[in-house]
């Protein structure tokens, strides 16, 4: 499947599937396979719910969306009905409250399923910020080899945003979880884009692989610094040093 035509996504609960990458390489994503999964008990009302990010609430029909795609998750043919009645029903922002509610509660196949459709809406557009929400969940669920394939989606964006906020939570959450080539693949993505790094983009991508004796060549990106920041570095160690200030009183 190419990233530059999205035709109708493949049911994400089913067996392996094959994705093409750019280069003509194959990479299987497995998903939909039940043992991975960690139980979770719904309880009535909004007892067990934490509020989403920037405070929206889930509507009934998300909350309801959700309940039903994890009660159904392990019989694919019911998955696939709930789906077809629960989810490609909603609007816009009920359905990025549904995938961001499934991230947040590590659910990560039914939320790739859901990002697969949001991919295909029309009204979508790509945002570095969701892109690093997927990634950081993903990561820390030791999903590996599916990082690798939304990081190539995001890289196969046509219209990406040079959203530099967007752009330091992607690159904290590859390079927190030793993913230094990732790293530098969004480094090198943000300029590509006109996204230009800023002081934060240089900590990360510069002392955070550094720290993790990441086997990556570094060169370019501290030139990039000196150009913009001076030969020195130091406020590379600004942010450290204003931490240990605080800590201190």
């Amino acid at each position: 499947m190419s990233f530059l035509i999205r035709p109708p996504s493949p049911t994400i609960l089913s067996p392996s599937y094959k994705l093409l990458s750019s280069g003509g390489e194959a990479s299987c994503l497995l998903l939909g396979r039940a043992e991975g999964y960690r139980k979770v008990t719904m309880r009535g009302g909004s007892e067990n719910r934490k509020p989403l990010q920037k405070g929206r609430n889930l509507s009934i029909e998300a909350i309801q969306a959700v309940q039903s795609l994890k009660r159904t998750k392990k019989d694919l043919q019911q998955l696939d009905r709930v789906y077809d009645s629960k989810i490609r029903r909603l609007l816009k922002f009920d359905m990025m409250a549904v995938l961001r509610e499934l991230l947040r509660q590590n659910e990560c196949s039914l939320a790739l399923k859901v990002f697969e459709d949001v991919r295909n809406e029309h009204w979508y557009k790509p945002q570095v910020s969701l892109y690093a929400d997927i990634i950081r969940v993903l990561a820390s669920n030791g999903l590996f080899e599916r990082v690798q394939i939304i990081h190539s989606y995001l890289k196969a964006e046509t219209d990406l945003a040079p959203e530099i906020d967007g752009f330091n939570a992607l690159l904290k959450a590859l390079v927190s979880h030793n993913l230094g080539e990732l790293a530098m693949e969004s480094y090198y993505l943000m300029k590509e884009i006109g996204c230009e790094p800023d002081k934060a983009s240089f900590r990360i991508v510069i002392k955070g692989l550094e720290s993790k004796g990441e086997a990556v060549d570094l060169r370019t990106v501290k030139q990039d610094a000196q150009k913009l920041y001076g030969e020195s570095l130091e406020f590379l160690e600004e942010e450290e040093e204003a931490a240990i200030a605080i800590s201190t009183h």
